[in-house]
């Protein structure tokens, strides 16, 4: 069997430890054909995120909040069942994986600054609407006799 991927960096040069990954196997539904009754495919990867020391404090209190309802007692996991090989369902859930602790553990967008519009494009929208109004007000049949 070829070597896993790993190891699998969530950001910079941040990556999580392959003896915190707990895998789990079972038998997964989908295609498969008569093989499927037979070889676990399905891959449940768990990490458990309250406990990690792979992680960054900032990093970790982030990702434990905005995460809060995907937990259970600190624990993210992920299933995979796509493919039918066992190997494939693993990178899936690998990579399922830090692509959400990468996103809950990103850092909060810089609040926006409010702009203020240049006071000559305030005037100038004001003119062309004036001048508007007189197009329109010119078309009314008042003096048309």
């Amino acid at each position: 069997m070829e070597r896993m991927s790993g190891p699998y960096f969530i950001r910079g040069s941040v990556s999580l430890p392959e003896a915190e990954l707990m895998w789990r196997f079972s038998r997964s539904s989908g295609p498969g054909g008569q093989h499927v009754n037979t070889s676990d495919s399905q891959v449940e990867l768990r990490f458990d995120l309250a406990r990690t020391e792979a992680l960054p404090e900032v990093w970790k209190e982030r990702a434990l909040q905005r995460l809060a309802g995907r937990l259970a007692d600190g624990v993210v996991s992920v299933r995979a069942s796509e493919h039918r090989s066992q190997w494939r369902n693993r990178e899936a859930a690998a990579v399922r994986l830090t692509a959400l602790l990468a996103e809950a553990t990103a850092p909060p967008p810089k609040p926006r600054r409010p702009t203020r519009i240049p006071r000559g494009i305030n005037e100038r929208r004001l003119r062309q609407k004036k001048q508007r109004s007189e197009t329109k007000r010119g078309r009314s049949g008042r003096d048309w006799g």
